[in-house]
């Protein structure tokens, strides 16, 4: 991984302690996605490309898994993607 976990879970109090580590899992997808993508970016080979941009896309669903069981798990953090995702239709009128 690339990127590090951006807190100390030996320092999470335990009743969040579930929701830093799906957010550690998150982080970690975003990078394997962002990496996967610059090299398929950066190579002229279309079958290496396809190979890249296709686990990019696994890693994506992976993201989607860690975000789907963080909602799950904090009720606060759904309640503001929520509002986030009504805040982004106001300002783009969609």
């Amino acid at each position: 991984m690339m990127s590090t976990i951006p807190t100390s879970i030996g320092k999470v109090r335990k009743e969040e302690l579930d929701q830093e580590i799906l957010r550690a899992g998150m982080i970690a997808e975003l990078d394997a996605i962002s990496l996967y993508e610059q090299l398929a970016a950066a190579t002229e080979r279309k079958d290496i490309k396809e190979v890249f941009l296709d686990i990019a896309k696994e890693e994506k669903t992976h993201f989607g898994e860690f975000g789907a069981m963080l909602l799950r798990n904090d009720k606060q953090q759904a309640a503001e993607l929520e509002k986030g995702k009504k805040e982004v239709e106001e300002m783009t009128s969609k």
